[in-house]
């Protein structure tokens, strides 16, 4: 199984807790998109959607091929909307149904002909017949679990074809046989993570990359994606020092380390991490230094390791001697990146703590929304 990201699932995080959805929330959410969909790639985007709510300048903003458009089977049987689908899918658009059985599939040909997708939960009574009757079909649909709770559960609904909304990816255990040391690789680069925070002579650190020639090579890739925004292409590990700077090399080599688990690396698991790192340091750049709002991506990133290595984070943590906010921030939600980290944390659950700890912060819920949609755009520019 591979494990990768197809694309996102989107909602609107409210800064009042336990306020239920409101009847604005689709178009503020499809609003709030289209302004910045097209600067970004993040594949496929789902979102809810009512026929009311999708004005013509709304479709216009947003960008078809990667839209999907996520309605009830209520609103697309109505009447008043029964052409609906036919004009969307001639658009580009992809629709996906939810609510549905298999009785509703079978008898809606011409529906679900327009269809691409079908979203459903893991406990549907009928959901391994809906997984067979969407893969036989001349053009097959597309099965979206939705709210998958765990890595078995992903595993099981891969085997069946299905894909799955999984929104707690950084946070749900994770069962693999832990490794009793750090892989030769990743010894290596927490070497060279260690000389980079000890301000080593570049002659000796250009050295120590150039001795492993796919490191040195994955690192200048890294740091040459898109998601970086040099507009000059970085050559050698010595180039890297000269342009960037120690401290941005860190948070290269940590992501380098993220990959190094020989008990079975997840692509998805990554740049889930990725983007909650990426997510911290956005929201701390309107309140701590350059340098400040740089750790809580680092902060962000180690948070995950010990998912993404299979070993407990301590001893990784020990092995770097990060600064002591950094290690605060990982053992407890206090201290100067603590509070950023748990409402990085809380976006990826639904439990309303996202309001409680964004107010905290003095930080708007456009402020997070808009930071967390840039953060999965510029993960899509790493190349992983």
């Amino acid at each position: 199984m591979k494990q990768q990201v197809a694309g996102y699932r989107l909602s609107w995080h409210k800064n009042v807790k336990g306020t239920l959805p409101a009847e604005g929330d689709d178009r503020d959410l499809l609003s709030f998109v289209s302004e910045y969909v097209r600067d970004i790639n993040a594949g496929l985007l789902f979102m809810e959607a009512t026929p009311e709510k999708l004005t013509a300048e709304l479709l216009q903003a947003l960008v078809p091929t990667t839209t999907v458009l996520i309605m009830s089977r209520e609103y697309v049987t109505d009447a008043g909307h029964v052409d609906l689908t036919t004009s969307l899918r001639k658009l580009g658009f992809g629709l996906a149904l939810c609510d549905v059985d298999l009785a509703f599939l079978m008898a809606s040909t011409p529906l679900v002909s327009q269809t691409t997708h079908i979203l459903i939960c893991l406990d549907h009574p009928e959901f391994r017949e809906i997984c067979s009757y969407a893969k036989q079909r001349t053009k097959p649909l597309c099965v979206v679990v939705e709210d998958i709770p765990g890595w078995q559960e992903l595993k099981d609904c891969a085997a069946l074809g299905a894909y799955g909304f999984f929104g707690n990816l950084c946070l749900a255990p994770r069962q693999i046989n832990h490794p009793a040391k750090l892989a030769p690789q990743a010894q290596q680069i927490m070497h060279l993570m260690q000389m980079v925070q000890g301000n080593a002579d570049i002659r000796h650190l250009e050295k120590a990359l150039n001795s492993d020639v796919t490191l040195s090579y994955k690192l200048l890739q890294y740091i040459n994606s898109a998601g970086f925004g040099l507009e000059v292409q970085i050559e050698s590990p010595r180039h890297a020092v000269a342009m960037l700077g120690y401290e941005p090399l860190f948070r290269w080599l940590l992501l380098l380390l993220g990959r190094t688990s020989p008990a079975g690396f997840s692509p998805a698991l990554m740049q889930a991490a990725m983007v909650r790192g990426r997510f911290a340091e956005l929201l701390g750049q309107g309140f701590l230094s350059r340098r400040e709002a740089e750790n809580l991506f680092v902060v962000g990133m180690c948070s995950s390791l010990d998912r993404l290595l299979g070993i407990p984070i301590k001893e990784v943590s020990g092995q770097l001697a990060l600064p002591e906010s950094v290690a605060q921030a990982l053992e407890s939600p206090e201290g100067l990146y603590g509070p950023v980290l748990a409402l990085a944390e809380a976006t990826e659950r639904d439990d309303g703590d996202v309001a409680i700890l964004a107010q905290a912060l003095a930080m708007t819920n456009t402020h997070i929304n808009q930071a967390h949609l840039s953060a999965i755009a510029w993960v899509q520019g790493i190349k992983l």
